[in-house]
């Protein structure tokens, strides 16, 4: 019995210290706050290279470790060795599991993330504008709206010239594209969104810029999977255009529930999840095929043309959003249509992506329905890649890429505008000709008006500061700090019956 259990001490402390040291040569900029959200969220459909990954430099050599005290044990089974061989494996996973400790709480800044647990702010519940008090006009003539979620892009990658931090322009189609739209930059370089906490991993970043809220969750009582509805106490850019009559969709190359997104979309506007899962059923493709996260961006864009084209025959507004993965971190994929333009794999992989936008673009720009549809084309976080900006000046703002193309309206400020991910939220409303009763809704500011954005008001560091402590605010927004799942309108309708039956029956007693 010692021995197996100090096997499986042994292992485990092996695997932690093996994990901790994967994700901080995996990831950059990885917060706490990701790590806990994805430990409760579901985690089917991650990507198999990604898995395999952690397998060989995780599993594998924890693995390994472990055997090689199993043959210590077996030789020293009848040796008075023994006792010394189980007390040194004790020891040292006790030992190891410290020195993981340590290491994570300097790396991820534990302390400063436990300080902050017990720090309550009122910062969220003071600036958050519930759409719900909020009056919104919409034109007569709604317009349609494509939203393009482009997975960890910066404008980082740009080249300086253009307001980027590379020697070389990665991107040089979607810098085109930003500089002939608008990025909210006035007349100087590339702008775009800066990421707050909560906000710096794909859903957190779906959820930040159609909500204007960061995704901040409780690691104790809630876990995304067994949830009913997603933040049910909030209204988002979804519920807003459901309630105006879009037909809403959401096209993914990867598996939609990973992460919750598909539980998130189908909460807030009903969308028609149209992912992995989705397109094989439609024998798209071979029922064998998979790569990268589920299939390649090359064939969400065919596809999103086939949608767009069906949707544009039904009278009714239209929102279309896309979710690439191509240019996922270790590396992207490379596609057969990738350049080789570059020395590094993952510059050739967002060159591709980059070129890839711009021919979606130009076709939606043939079509019949384009004049009346706007389009937000946005990275949806900064880069996790561990070293692809290893050599950007630490003094560099990193923020994700953004463009509004289309909109009815020009910007009242003409200057470059100091503005968060939370901002698209109100933003992407005024870019289809809404009027927005005080242009801020969450968090964000409409950008198109002349109002102060949260970062401008109080300053971007003090912000950030605020945000990565507790708010009361989210806890009653989210509903996940009274109990696990929350209930479905089935079962709550059920309980309320057989409470009116038990009444009743009480009553005739």
């Amino acid at each position: 019995m010692e021995t197996i259990l100090a096997v499986i001490l042994v292992f485990l402390s092996m695997l932690l210290m093996f994990s901790v040291k994967w994700l901080m040569a995996t990831w950059s900029e990885l917060t706490v706050d990701e790590i806990i959200y994805h430990m409760v969220a579901p985690l089917q459909g991650t990507s198999t290279a990604m898995l395999n990954e952690y397998i060989l430099h995780c599993t594998v050599p924890a693995a390994l470790v472990s055997l090689f005290f199993i043959g210590i044990f077996f030789v020293f089974r009848k040796n008075r060795k023994y006792g010394y061989a189980l007390i040194f494996a004790f020891t040292g996973a006790l030992f190891t599991t410290g020195f993981t400790v340590l290491n994570a709480w300097d790396d991820l800044k534990l302390g400063n993330y436990l300080a902050s647990q017990f720090k309550k702010s009122e910062f969220i519940d003071d600036n958050y504008v519930d759409p719900n008090t909020v009056r919104l006009g919409f034109p007569e003539k709604k317009r349609n709206l494509i939203y393009i979620y482009l997975e960890s892009t910066e404008i980082t990658f740009a080249d300086s010239k253009h307001g980027g931090a590379f020697k070389e322009n990665t991107i040089p189609e979607l810098t085109r594209i930003a500089v002939d739209n608008e990025d909210f930059s006035g007349d100087e370089t590339l702008n775009g969104g800066y990421s707050m906490p909560g906000s710096t991993w794909t859903m957190g970043a779906m959820f930040a810029q159609t909500s204007g809220l960061p995704l901040k969750i409780s690691i104790d009582k809630n876990a995304m999977d067994t949830q009913k509805t997603f933040f049910p106490g909030i209204i988002t850019l979804g519920d807003i255009l459901d309630k105006e009559g879009y037909k809403q969709e959401l096209l993914l190359g990867s598996v939609g529930y990973f992460g919750g997104r598909k539980l998130y979309f189908q909460s807030h506007g009903n969308y028609e999840i149209k992912d992995f899962s989705y397109w094989k059923k439609q024998n798209k493709f071979p029922k064998d095929y998979w790569v990268n996260w589920g299939f390649e961006d090359k064939k969400l864009y065919e596809y999103a043309k086939e949608e767009l084209t069906k949707l544009s025959k039904t009278g009714d507004p239209f929102n279309v959003t896309l979710l690439t993965v191509d240019t996922h971190f270790p590396d992207g994929y490379v596609c057969e249509i990738c350049p080789d333009n570059f020395d590094d794999q993952y510059s050739n992989v967002y060159n591709c992506a980059s070129k890839q936008v711009e021919s979606f673009l130009n076709w939606c720009k043939t079509q019949d329905w384009y004049e009346n549809t706007t389009i937000v084309i946005t990275g949806d976080h900064p880069t996790m890649d561990h070293d692809f900006c290893n050599e950007v000046d630490k003094e560099y703002v990193r923020k994700v890429y953004t463009a509004f193309i289309n909109a009815p309206k020009e910007p009242e400020i003409k200057a470059k505008r100091d503005y968060t991910t939370f901002d698209d939220f109100p933003t992407t409303l005024g870019a289809l000709g809404v009027e927005i009763e005080g242009d801020r809704l969450g968090l964000g500011t409409n950008l198109f008006s002349d109002k102060e954005t949260l970062s401008e008001k109080y300053g971007r560091e003090y912000e950030k500061e605020e945000l990565e402590k507790k708010s009361d605010l989210m806890i009653k927004l989210g509903q996940i700090d009274k109990g696990a799942a929350i209930e479905s309108k089935e079962a709550k309708e059920l309980k309320e019956k057989e409470k009116a039956a038990k009444e009743s029956e009480a009553e005739n007693k």
